[in-house]
């Protein structure tokens, strides 16, 4: 075993990459990084039937967004039969496999027998010492032939000390009657042969691991050190559901979320470095230990992530900011040479939305006309009592030669001192009039990023829905 510290990320490509899979993977990388270790992305791809490139690609694209960059792989285990084949002769040739014959119905009638008397249901080793006459056209399964006494002590980096008897542990199969391998053998061998140091999985990996430590030894082969991570939870204390975070990692990219936002939330679900809640990559890496994980699961809290993703928001760069915002732009057909200018738009906005998907819907009405005012925000304060601040006020603007916020807060401010009214009763009548929602940054700042024909123009089509409306 090598003295370097060498990880693992090694989901299967049977759906899509979710935050519980990111969180091990985080993990893992954060112990690699922290120590000047190795992390390796392998592909667990042996289930052929649910395995599929598009679940690869995400993993892939996953990886890639989140900035946890892997030092060896991937790895495809599809493409490492022939050393599985290998393997499992040795433990063969060892005698510590063998092939076993039994039918479904003869493991069927095993299990039946043993929760009959009261014991887990198991394989009892009909064929542990041989079959004198295996059945004619019959392809085995090769079964590994577990230790029948003795315990197996898994000192767990997280769970702490657990202890499995040998007698629980049945003979669990290696190789299917196909010859494919199974998850116990490629695991071990892949581990084996990778040289992996420290193994960090979900808790639901806790009852393979003894199994996976007898395979170790009967091939006299030093095992990894074991960290189970407990799962994650929904809000409501079960299983993690795809209303509340189990879905496609990337689906946070399309939500508008900032890697390094989704990041900082997944360490949180689990570890904590005192009260700290804000931790940048460097401090993750700097500050991270196993020990420090929790044994019990964490809940998700999506304000939480929204939280932290506002925070990134207000503190990232804005040149980042308005790329990122013209990709979502474009993606919903909008033309952003139609509009102001992405990085001053994103310094204002920054400021005051939570996602870069409510920064892309909040935009549109500075790229393009919308069809019609939000029939709540109209009712409300498109009314007949507006008609004559708000004409009044769009004179005074198309005169207005300083189209800055100053000239124009000071333009606003003069009308309602004219009108003897509060700002709120002009400036958002203003506001619905230019945007057609009742939501956008400060009105000065709104019609500067509009622009002086957008706003005249707009201001006009308002002047004209209040006349139909009073008539």
């Amino acid at each position: 075993m090598t003295n370097r510290i060498r990880t693992r990320f090694a989901p299967s490509p049977t759906g899509y990459l979710h935050i519980g899979g990111v969180r091990t993977a985080l993990f893992s990388w954060l112990y690699a990084r922290k120590h000047g270790g190795v992390f390796i992305l392998r592909i667990e791809d042996t289930d052929r039937e649910r395995s599929t490139d598009e679940s690869i690609q995400i993993i892939l694209d996953g990886m890639a967004w989140l900035g946890l960059n892997y030092d060896e792989g991937p790895f495809y285990q599809t493409q490492r039969f022939d050393r599985y084949k290998e393997v499992i002769k040795q433990l063969l040739d060892t005698d510590h496999a063998y092939p076993c014959y039994c039918s479904k119905e003869e493991l069927e009638a095993m299990r039946g027998q043993a929760m009959a008397n009261g014991e887990k249901p198991r394989y009892n080793g009909k064929c542990r010492y041989g079959v004198s006459n295996p059945p004619a056209g019959v392809q085995p399964v090769i079964r590994f032939k577990n230790p029948q006494d003795g315990e197996v002590v898994v000192n767990d980096l997280i769970q702490g000390r657990v202890v499995y008897r040998n007698t629980e542990l049945d003979d669990l199969i290696i190789a299917r009657s196909d010859g494919t391998p199974t998850y116990n053998l490629t695991v071990v061998v892949d581990d084996m042969d990778m040289q992996i140091t420290h193994v960090l999985r979900g808790d639901d990996h806790l009852n393979n691991t003894p199994r996976q430590i007898n395979i170790f030894n009967a091939l006299d082969c030093a095992y990894p050190e074991y960290g189970h991570v407990p799962l994650i939870l929904g809000e409501d204390g079960k299983r993690l559901s795809k209303r509340q975070g189990a879905v496609n990692v990337l689906d946070f990219r399309n939500q508008g979320y900032l890697p390094e936002a989704l990041l900082n939330y997944l360490v949180r679900l689990g570890w904590s470095h005192g009260d700290q809640e804000v931790f940048s990559i460097d401090e993750m890496t700097r500050l991270f230990e196993i020990r420090d994980v929790n044994k019990s699961a964490a809940a998700v809290n999506p304000d939480k992530l929204l939280w932290l993703n506002q925070h990134y928001l207000k503190h990232a760069d804005n040149a980042r900011l308005a790329s990122l915002l013209e990709t979502m732009l474009m993606k919903d057909g909008i033309d952003v040479t139609s509009g102001p200018d992405l990085e001053v738009l994103v310094t204002v906005q920054k400021e005051r939305t939570k996602t870069l998907r409510e920064m892309a819907d909040q935009s549109r009405c500075f790229f393009e006309e919308f069809e019609d005012f939000d029939a709540d925000a109209a009712k409300k304060h498109l009314r007949p009592v507006v008609l004559e601040p708000l004409q009044a006020l769009r004179d005074k603007l198309a005169e207005l030669e300083d189209w800055q916020d100053e000239a124009l807060h000071q333009a606003v401010q003069e009308i309602t001192e004219q009108f003897d009214i509060k700002l709120g009763k002009i400036a958002q009548p203003l506001r619905v009039a230019v945007t057609g929602a009742g939501v956008s940054p400060s009105i000065d700042a709104t019609l500067r990023l509009l622009g002086k024909a957008r706003t005249l123009a707009r201001l006009d089509r308002a002047l004209a829905y209040i006349k139909e409306r009073a008539s």
